[in-house]
């Protein structure tokens, strides 16, 4: 049996897996992809989120991603825009995952890549717990501790309990033309529209990541085709259509997701295998404008292998990780509850044309609390 099994290797299986071999433990990971790949994601890096990988030995300034110090906000035909108060990076999921996953090999993790989990059982065979998993093309694996890192999607035999959402996720990247690239440079820019909003942002590779929820309405107005949804947002938003006016799509198809539970905090219950671990979005959801989803991930991965390594339960581990984060996700969910009223969306936009600081104050509020940080790193 192994020490410890992580299913997932994205940015939290990756970044627990390292924290926990570079302790000693056996672990092995598990990623369902067989070579680098794209994910829904904004690729935000904020500098929580750069801290968190530090402390994992892990320098993200050598991935060359592109800096990001100001917030931009368009709703129709205006715009507002403010100092971040901190500096992010913005760098493909593709780029960063392989580099951590890397990084974790040369801790001495195990890394199994192209094998999809097809089952996951928990047991307590001869008076020990522990969980079993069944995978498509290997042996199966069975380990005391499971790290839960399969992102978005949940997986077969322990699924997530969060509600869907309704939105509809979109992601693609753009080649913008000369003048838009430099327009956009050193910015995420936030699209407010009814029915869902936008980001976009410069990543390592100079290309523009475009990321999207619209909801079912919206999605009916296109007839579900992806390019008649895109020429709807840009006449909502005549910012991105600017953004966007002689672009080029570099991915041949867009990368879409449905039924994310966003605002889910996991609170576990007595039913809850113990060793059973939440890392990343199985763990908590915030909605994607924040650019917080990242410095969450990792946060949550950091906490988990602390909590793991000093003998600590899985269930204290939630706890603490829902006492963390809580706050920001709920802050998160009510600012879009009020961008989706339009009364309510334009008297914030009036309020912040007149008072920039309120976008820098809403990125604050939105982050993984100093507090809890400053306590975990000690």
């Amino acid at each position: 049996m192994n020490d410890i099994l992580i299913a997932g290797g994205g940015l939290a299986g990756a970044t627990a897996a390292t924290a926990l071999a570079q302790a000693g433990r056996e672990v092995t990971l598990i990623e369902r992809a067989a070579t680098p790949a794209h994910k829904i994601c904004g690729e935000f890096l904020s500098a929580e989120a750069q801290a968190s990988l530090s402390r994992i030995g892990f320098d993200c300034a050598r991935l060359g991603g592109q800096r990001i110090t100001h917030v931009r906000l368009s709703r129709g035909t205006r715009s507002i825009i403010a100092r971040l108060p901190f500096e992010g990076l913005g760098i493909t999921r593709k780029t960063l995952d392989e580099a951590l996953l890397q990084h974790a090999a040369q801790a001495g993790v195990n890394i199994l890549r192209g094998h999809a989990i097809r089952a996951i059982d928990f047991t307590t065979a001869n008076s020990k717990a522990g969980f079993r998993l069944e995978l498509d093309r290997a042996a199966p694996r069975a380990a005391a501790a499971l790290f839960l890192a399969t992102g978005k999607h949940d997986a077969r035999g322990i699924p997530r309990p969060g509600r869907p959402s309704r939105l509809v996720g979109f992601k693609t990247y753009f080649q913008l033309s000369p003048a838009q690239h430099q327009a956009l440079a050193g910015q995420v820019e936030i699209f407010m529209f009814p029915g869902g909003y936008a980001g976009m942002q410069l990543v390592e590779t100079g290309e523009a990541n475009l990321c999207f929820l619209a909801e079912p309405a919206l999605l009916a107005r296109a007839a579900g085709k992806f390019p008649a949804l895109l020429d709807l947002l840009c006449a909502l938003c005549p910012q991105l259509g600017q953004r966007l006016a002689g672009a080029v799509a570099t991915l041949p198809a867009p990368l879409t997701i449905a039924r994310v539970p966003y605002g889910f905090v996991y609170r576990p219950d007595r039913r809850a295998p113990p060793g059973l671990f939440r890392l990343g979005d199985q763990a908590a959801v915030i909605p994607s404008f924040t650019g917080d989803g990242m410095a969450i991930a990792l946060h949550s991965a950091g906490l988990a292998a602390d909590f793991h390594l000093h003998g600590a339960t899985s269930h204290a581990y939630h706890h603490r990780l829902a006492r963390d984060v809580r706050f920001q996700i709920h802050r998160a969910g009510a600012l879009y509850t009020a961008a989706r009223l339009p009364p309510l969306a334009a008297c914030f936009f009036a309020a912040a044309r007149r008072i920039p600081q309120i976008l820098p104050l809403c990125a604050s509020l939105t982050r993984v609390p100093t507090a809890a940080r400053l306590e975990f790193s000690t």
